[in-house]
């Protein structure tokens, strides 16, 4: 059995909108969300192998903090590019493209993609995957090249607006 956790990136700043969009950092509501919802997790025993994040600097700071909250080293936590303006197809590459040794992967990202992607096991299907959500998709293969559409389910789906009020 294989797991993938999908974390999209907490909320980012547009204060500066002279920055390139990959430079955009985390607002306040994002440095809470991001702490708040990988010390979540970690109350759920969830220990993943491995933590893949986009390049952008708000996808990576979301990563550091659940890193911090899981005692996982950050630095381990792997840069991918391709998740970065990811499509679907770009995801399910990254993660088939995992190594066998390792059971649960999680991977920080964006939108819309992580939203279509959790639509390929979410039933219902989910309107929208906001920030900081974490969509857990469990697949019943023993290798990450034998994913697909049809051989996983929806494990669970949190979000920080679960917890905290607007």
């Amino acid at each position: 059995m294989k797991t993938v956790y999908l974390v999209r990136h907490a909320k980012s700043s547009w204060k500066n909108m002279d920055l390139a969009d990959i430079d955009r950092p985390l607002n306040s509501r994002g440095k809470r969300d991001a702490p708040f919802m990988g010390a979540l997790l970690n109350e759920k025993g969830i220990k993943p192998d491995r933590l893949l994040s986009s390049p952008a600097k708000r996808a990576k700071k979301t990563a550091n903090a659940f890193a911090k909250a899981l005692d996982y080293p950050k630095n381990k936590i792997q840069k991918e590019a391709k998740i970065y303006e990811a499509s679907v197809e770009d995801l399910f590459a990254v993660i088939k493209n995992c190594h066998n040794a390792l059971n649960s992967v999680m991977l920080f990202g964006h939108n819309y993609t992580y939203t279509e992607f959790a639509n390929l096991y979410a039933k219902p299907s989910l309107d929208n995957v906001p920030t900081t959500g974490v969509v857990a998709i469990e697949f019943q293969v023993e290798e990450w090249k034998d994913i697909t559409t049809k051989n996983g389910k929806m494990l669970f789906f949190e979000y920080p607006k679960k917890y905290f009020s607007k």
